[in-house]
Parts: C-alpha cells; sequence; structure tokens
C-alpha cells in the first residue's frame, strides 16, 4: 500500500469522518473513524486511475477506485456517500461544514469525468490494436496463399489451430466476462439496495436531525430564560450595592447623630448649674431693672429740675439783660455827668 502511494499524487485533500454501512442490516452507518481524519484523491499516473483513500493511523479505511459509473450523493448539509462495488460497501463523509462537503462532490464529479475519460482512450486503444491485428492476419493469409497456394497447406493449417485456440480462449474470456458481468448485476443489486437503506437511512438521521435541532431550539430558549434571569440577577446585586452603599451611609450618619446626641447628653448635665446661674442673673436683671426704674424717676426728676434752672436761668438773663441796658443808661449818664464836669473845670 506505502509503495502504491509512492507512485500516486494527492491531488485533492480535506478531513472528515469516515462512516461504513452495517454489512449485516445495510442500514445503520458504522463509524470507520473516531475522530475526523484526512481524506484524500490521488491520481496513479502509471495506471491512469483514480483513487478515495483514508488512512487512520496505520490502518487503511478507505480504498476505493473511482470509476464512471459511481456517484457521490449529499444526503444533508454536512453529510455525503458513495457505493463501491468492488469494496462492496458504501462510504460516508461527515464533513465540519457545508462548503467542505460541497468541494468534496464538485471534485468527485471531476475525478469521475477523468475516469471516464480515461477508460474511453483506453477502449479506443484496445480496439484500435485488435483491428490492426485481424487486418495484418488476414493480409498475410491471403498473400500466403497467393505464393504458396499448394505447400502452404500445412501453414494455413496452423493458422487455423491458432485461430481457433484464440476463438476457444476467446470465447472462455466471453464466459468469463458473463460471470464478471453478473457478479457485478448482483453486486450492484446489492449496492443499489443498500443505497436504498441508505437513503432510508437518511431520512432516519434528516428525523433524528430534526429532533435535534428541536431540542436545539428548546435549550436554545432555555439558555435565553437563562440568560435573563442571569441579567435580572445582576441587576438585584446591583440594587444590593447600592442598598449596601445606602446602609453604609445611614450607618454613618448615625454614628454622628449618636456622637451629637453624647454632646447633647453632655451639655444637658450642665444644665441645672446654667439654670440656676440663669435664675442668679434674673435676680441681678430684675434688681438691675427695680435700679434702672429709680435712676429714671431720679433722671425725670433732675429734667424737670434742669427744666426749671434753665427757666430760671432765661428769667435771669432777661433780668441781667434788663440791669445792663439800665447800667449802660447809666454808665452814659455817668459819661456826660463827667464830661461836663470836666466842661466846667476847663471853663473855669
Amino acid at each position: 500500500m506505502i509503495g502504491e502511494l509512492k507512485r500516486e499524487q494527492p491531488i485533492f485533500t480535506t478531513r472528515a469522518h469516515v462512516f461504513q454501512i452495517d454489512p449485516n442490516t445495510k442500514k445503520n452507518w458504522v463509524p470507520a473513524s473516531k475522530q475526523a481524519v484526512t481524506v484524500s484523491y490521488f491520481y496513479d499516473v502509471t495506471r491512469n486511475s483514480y483513487r478515495i483513500i483514508s488512512v487512520d493511523g496505520a490502518k487503511v479505511i478507505i480504498n476505493s477506485t473511482i470509476t464512471p459509473n459511481m456517484t457521490f450523493t449529499k444526503t444533508s448539509q454536512k453529510f455525503g456517500q458513495w457505493a463501491d462495488s468492488r469494496a462492496n460497501t458504501v462510504f460516508g463523509l461527515g464533513f465540519s461544514s457545508e462548503q467542505q462537503l460541497t468541494k468534496f462532490a464538485e471534485k468527485f464529479l471531476e475525478v469521475k469525468e477523468a475516469a471516464r475519460l480515461a477508460r474511453d482512450k483506453s477502449q479506443e486503444k484496445i480496439e484500435t490494436s485488435s483491428n490492426h491485428s485481424q487486418a495484418s492476419s488476414i493480409n498475410g493469409t491471403d498473400d500466403e496463399k497467393a505464393s504458396h497456394a499448394g505447400p502452404a497447406d500445412t501453414h494455413l493449417k496452423s493458422e487455423n489451430d491458432k485461430l481457433k485456440i484464440a476463438l476457444t480462449q476467446s470465447a472462455a474470456n466471453v464466459k468469463k466476462w458473463e460471470v464478471e458481468l453478473q457478479t457485478l448485476r448482483e453486486s450492484n443489486a446489492r449496492l443499489t439496495a443498500a443505497l436504498q437503506e441508505s437513503a432510508a437511512s437518511a431520512e432516519q438521521w434528516k428525523r433524528q436531525f430534526s429532533v435535534c435541532r428541536d431540542e436545539n431550539d428548546r435549550l436554545r430558549h432555555k439558555i435565553d430564560e437563562l440568560e435573563e434571569q442571569c441579567s435580572e440577577i445582576n441587576r438585584e446585586k446591583e440594587k444590593n450595592t447600592q442598598l449596601k452603599r445606602r446602609i453604609e451611609e445611614l450607618e454613618s450618619e448615625l454614628r454622628e447623630k449618636e456622637t451629637e446626641l453624647k454632646d447633647l447628653r453632655k451639655q444637658s448635665e450642665i444644665i441645672p448649674q446654667l439654670m440656676s446661674e440663669c435664675e442668679y442673673v434674673s435676680e441681678k436683671l430684675e434688681a438691675a431693672e427695680r435700679d434702672n426704674q429709680n435712676l429714671e424717676d431720679k433722671v425725670r426728676s433732675l429734667k424737670t429740675d434742669i427744666e426749671e434752672s434753665k427757666y430760671r436761668q432765661r428769667h435771669l438773663k432777661v433780668e441781667l439783660k434788663n440791669f445792663l441796658e439800665v447800667l449802660d443808661g447809666k454808665i452814659d449818664d455817668l459819661h456826660d455827668f463827667r464830661r461836663g464836669l470836666s466842661k466846667l473845670g476847663t471853663d473855669n
């Protein structure tokens, strides 16, 4: 197998999960690989043939020669299959994406067409070679008949014996081919039945896929509900965080109020002393008010005396003014008298 791969060239490679149809039930798929493995198209330059080969470790799980009669069928978005009459089985490939499945199917059609062209060219070569050998044999016999009419009978007999042997071998080959054709027909019938069963299995897979999809939708809906519940829980956590901060603020305010209350209690302890002092001050205030009243009475009396004194002063001023006026008149008279005396003294 390794030597064959050395003379073959990989023309396309991908990765997929490999399955084979159950040979007993012809319905269920049996995994040929535990995980995705490499699946490659190989071209054999010597034989001018194409094969699909996949190896899992040291085990060959796919060795399928592609013929023009093969068909690759997509049974789902990520699964495809084909029947191999020579291996008497049906291979299935599960891909991770629809794009990989599409590329593999397109390559299968391309390789299938290349295999058909190679077969047609091979048949044309065989037919051309057979016709050429028959024409050469007939021409050679005619020439021998023309040149050796009598002595050539022995040669003709030998040639006829050779032709008889060739016809016998050809008949045997025809029987052999008929047997192989019958075997291929039976194998094709088995593969057709297996393909039909595979199609039924594909329908079962589709139903299971639909159930899984519904379950997936239900789980997604459940996940959405859980996410919504998580969102509500997060909102509640935020509210709890805000409430904790508010409680801490209220506790801080409460501590401040307690401190103020302690201060007030300390102040309340000196209230009796303050009240006694207040009573003492009140008594002093009342005494001061009484003294103030007495002083006001004295002020009013003094104001009365002052008014009377001012009145007497004004009266005295008037009398003094009158006296001064009289005095001025007397002084003027005295001056006049003195001038008269002076004048009398001068005259004497």
